[in-house]
């Protein structure tokens, strides 16, 4: 897995210098410099819908000690700097949040549900938010505009299945079945971890059974959540000189999503997110030095915000200490 890590990370970052290199540097570094401070006013524009995400996070955590608004954003800010610049297939961050959420007094079984119930509802959101994307570019097709939208739909019936049977995984007490076969296989040394596997299934169809914190999460607090981030890329587009409308902005953002969510092993997305801006983009009427130039734009704010983030977890680590992660590690 290390192996493979670190070639798919080269492969992509060979793909993205070939793709700057393809498309003249120096036209890309002029749109950037003449964009200026309004790139990194796109980018700090990503703290506006990471609130949004905490809060919707934060109603699915029940039990006697929900964490606060500003404890979630914690959460909120760690998981996305850990999922985005590392090497850890998207689950780092929620290992991260597991814990720190643990440290906010959160009960192991209602911390590990509500992150499972979280990514469950993230997806649907993202699958919605792509379905839509995709019938914009069907309804505003040219011929490359056509062919991105037929790949696209074509991932989607792809992953579908998958995706459903991970929106339903609460029904089958997942957590519990698989404790349940290693403590088998273990000769029942594991028998605790079958009682708390049970408590996760459990706390886990109790907060979708509260049929209307599921539905304001998925539909408002995703919603207003994709709308904030999808801000990000008007305002950098904008300051790129590129004409654009908050529609289109939806759907780069919806796709580059999809598309970034699909290829979850390479680190930071090195080459994908590249690829897929000057794919998106073109299919809109973008030309490559702009999309690339949008993809830099998103580089930055990866450097403002989520590098700080990384920085923060580490500081973190080293408070809590070994005796600390011990501490957390046992209480799973």
């Amino acid at each position: 897995m290390k192996y493979l890590t670190r070639l798919s990370a080269l492969a992509g970052l060979l793909i993205a210098a070939w793709l700057v290199y393809d498309s003249q540097p120096q036209t890309i570094l002029s749109l950037m410099r003449a964009a200026g401070p309004g790139l990194v006013l796109a980018a700090l524009a990503h703290l506006m819908p990471m609130p949004l995400n905490a809060r919707g996070w934060q109603i699915l955590v029940r039990g006697s000690t929900r964490p606060s608004w500003l404890q979630m954003l914690h959460c909120v800010w760690l998981r996305e700097s850990v999922n985005g610049l590392l090497p850890v297939a998207r689950i780092g961050g929620e290992l991260v949040s597991f814990r720190l959420l643990r440290g906010f007094g959160v009960r192991p079984s209602w911390a590990a549900a509500s992150i499972v119930a979280d990514m469950q509802l993230t997806l649907i959101s993202q699958l919605i938010f792509t379905m839509v994307g995709i019938g914009f570019l069907f309804r505003h097709a040219d011929s490359q505009a056509l062919q991105v939208a037929s790949d696209l739909a074509w991932g989607v019936v792809v992953l579908l299945p998958v995706l459903i049977l991970f929106a339903m995984v609460q029904h089958a007490r997942p957590f519990e079945r698989i404790s349940r076969v290693l403590n088998h296989a273990t000769s029942g040394k594991l028998e605790a971890l079958v009682g708390h596997s049970a408590r996760i299934d459990l706390a886990l169809k109790l907060i979708w059974r509260r049929r209307g914190d599921v539905i304001r999460y998925l539909f408002f607090w995703q919603t207003a959540q994709c709308l904030a981030t999808s801000a990000e890329i008007w305002l950098a587009l904008h300051f790129l000189g590129a004409d654009v409308t908050f529609a289109q902005a939806v759907v780069i953002e919806s796709l580059i999503q999809a598309i970034s969510s699909a290829a979850f092993f390479v680190p930071a997305g090195l080459g994908v997110q590249e690829g897929g801006f000057v794919l998106i983009g073109g299919a809109l009427g973008l030309d490559a030095s702009t999309c690339l130039a949008l993809a830099g734009a998103r580089r930055l704010r990866d450097l403002l915000i989520y590098v700080p983030g990384l920085l923060a977890w580490q500081i973190g680590e080293l408070r809590m200490g070994p005796r600390g992660a011990a501490k957390s590690a046992s209480s799973v």
